[in-house]
């Protein structure tokens, strides 16, 4: 691979690697913690190979026990380094050989591998340029615990996977289901050896290379090169050699693992979070979580208090100045919800009912009702998290709302330009009616003390006095009559200027509570969903 195509992969694995750690960090407290450990692993263990030799490919010999690994291993190196038995496992701890000193001792102390063998140049494979280390290590069906452990390590950590088997137990259910399948991703820096085929007759050996390809294939590793040899009698060990120079020579081992490793992360956060995305907050689910919390927070009683009570201003200025003055004994309904004036800072407070249980579950309901909504589609875990976001607030709704309404310019002191018309009418009539009251008095009083007694004015035959009572008595009641209709279309017209800005007020606070969270997470699950996909995009 040319040095620009290695650095343009890099460049690709550097993203991969930052859009998987976003995922990762927008997944803390939705996804399970063991999930979000294997990536942050993933994670630091890429960020710690990179930062090593990328000149040395570290290539692992992994096997069972009596697969003849490392009698391969030998084979391949050209000299006995390795101790191999026929019976019993001998390799205890991994062994490196390595071909190109330089820069190494640091990628073997990550690898903690102790045992180091500086190996002779061998011909068409290895010399010191090729930056080669190969690794014997324990059988991974070991007795010791220790010994599982390392190779369980150390299969995250190579660059290559050199998989030894044997023609008896190369259908071995715990080398396939334990460590080939869950390694489907890197079939790209896999080779696979079928061993000891010298104890196969020839005739055999291509079938059981077929079977073999055909287990591989259901693990997903139908692309592996899978290649037949004998440490034994030195057949096929040449092939394995050019594999191993091969994966070498192109210097992409490194990057195509950690890329692997990112895919299975990737997959492994998609699973755990599952697909999907959430339907999203609607505009007409956000004004019925407004109306439910508006009802739930007495703002229809504020309303009807809205409304008697500009009936009742409207009564004391327009009504007959001889019986208006009874309507002062009659108390403000704003007043005693101490919402009479209109919006100030310091009114923080209403005297409303507090939340009854009908009300706090009436509340609940609709909160549950605008998550359920709003996370329709969207992946299980992901789906708790949003309905988590819209509770987080719910005991803060109640003191919220209260000082929402409490807040609001309900316009309780503003007076209509038709109250000073009618109060003057009213008043003139009034005038009228007294001075009618008046003139008869005078005229009764004259008539009493024997007096002369002028000569009344009179229209069309009707005494201008009575006719004053009488008109002045008329105008008031028609006034008062009159008043009595304006006022109630004006109080209709107040009141729902007061439920428009009231239910503003609440979707305000239902806003900041209960909405905006719940579009946070929504819009943290569109950007995991984002970041995983930048992620695994292999």
């Amino acid at each position: 691979m040319s040095r620009h195509s290695l650095a343009k992969e890099a460049t690709r694995l550097q993203a991969r690697l930052e859009a998987l750690n976003d995922a990762r960090e927008l997944a803390e407290g939705v996804l399970p913690d063991d999930a979000l450990g294997e990536v942050l692993h993933v994670l630091e263990r890429a960020s710690s190979r990179r930062s090593l030799s990328a000149d040395h490919t570290v290539v692992g010999f992994f096997g069972a026990t009596g697969s003849g690994k490392s009698t391969l291993f030998n084979a391949v190196n050209g000299a006995e380094i390795a101790t191999a038995a026929a019976r019993r496992p001998t390799t205890s701890e991994p062994l490196a050989s390595v071909w190109g000193v330089d820069g190494s001792e640091a990628l073997l102390d990550w690898l903690d591998v102790r045992q180091r063998h500086h190996a002779a140049p061998v011909t068409d494979f290895a010399d010191e340029s090729s930056g080669l280390i190969l690794l014997d290590l324990p059988d991974f069906d070991s007795t010791r615990t220790a010994n599982r452990e390392t190779v369980q390590r150390l299969v995250g950590m190579v660059d290559v996977l050199v998989w030894v088997l044997d023609p008896q137990k190369y259908a071995d259910a715990a080398v396939h289901n334990d460590f080939l399948a869950p390694l489907a991703s890197h079939a790209a820096v896999t080779l696979v050896v079928l061993n000891q085929i010298d104890r196969l007759p020839e005739a055999d050996v291509p079938p059981v290379l077929e079977s073999l390809k055909g287990i591989l294939a259901r693990d997903g590793l139908g692309t592996v090169q899978v290649m037949g040899a004998s440490a034994l009698t030195g057949a096929g060990v040449d092939k394995v050699r050019a594999a191993i120079r091969q994966v070498v020579a192109r210097k992409a081992a490194l990057s195509q693992r950690l890329s692997a490793d990112v895919s299975r992360a990737s997959a492994r956060l998609l699973e755990a979070s599952g697909a999907g995305e959430a339907a999203g907050v609607k505009g007409g689910s956000k004004a019925r979580l407004a109306e439910e919390l508006a009802i739930a927070a007495n703002v229809p009683l504020v309303v009807d208090a809205v409304g008697r009570s500009y009936r009742l201003e409207s009564t004391r200025s327009t009504g007959w100045p001889v019986t208006r003055w009874l309507i002062r004994f009659r108390p403000d309904p704003l007043r005693r919800l101490n919402l009479r004036r209109a919006a100030n800072p310091e009114v923080n407070r209403t005297s409303l009912p507090p939340a009854s249980a009908p009300e706090r579950a009436r509340t609940d309901a609709a909160v549950r009702e605008f998550a359920d909504a709003a996370s329709e589609g969207a992946p299980g875990p992901w789906r708790a998290s949003i309905r988590n976001a819209a509770r987080e607030g719910r005991e803060q709704l109640p003191d919220a709302l209260d000082q929402a309404i409490a807040g609001a310019d309900l316009r309780a002191g503003k007076k209509s330009w038709w109250w000073g018309v009618f109060n003057v009418v009213q008043w003139l009539a009034l005038l009228t009616v007294v001075g009618g009251l008046g003139w008869l008095g005078v005229l009764a009083v004259l008539g009493y003390l024997q007096l002369p007694v002028p000569e009344v004015p009179r229209v069309e035959g009707w005494p201008v006095p009575t006719l004053m009572i009488a008109g002045g008595v008329a105008l008031g009641i028609l006034l008062a009559v009159t008043a009595k209709f304006i006022t109630a279309a004006a109080a209709r017209m107040r009141a729902a200027a007061a439920r428009k800005r009231l239910t503003s007020a609440v979707a305000d606070v239902a806003g900041t509570l209960v909405v905006e969270p719940v579009e946070v997470e929504i819009s943290r699950l569109k950007s995991f969903n984002s970041a995983v996909k930048a992620a695994a995009a292999a």
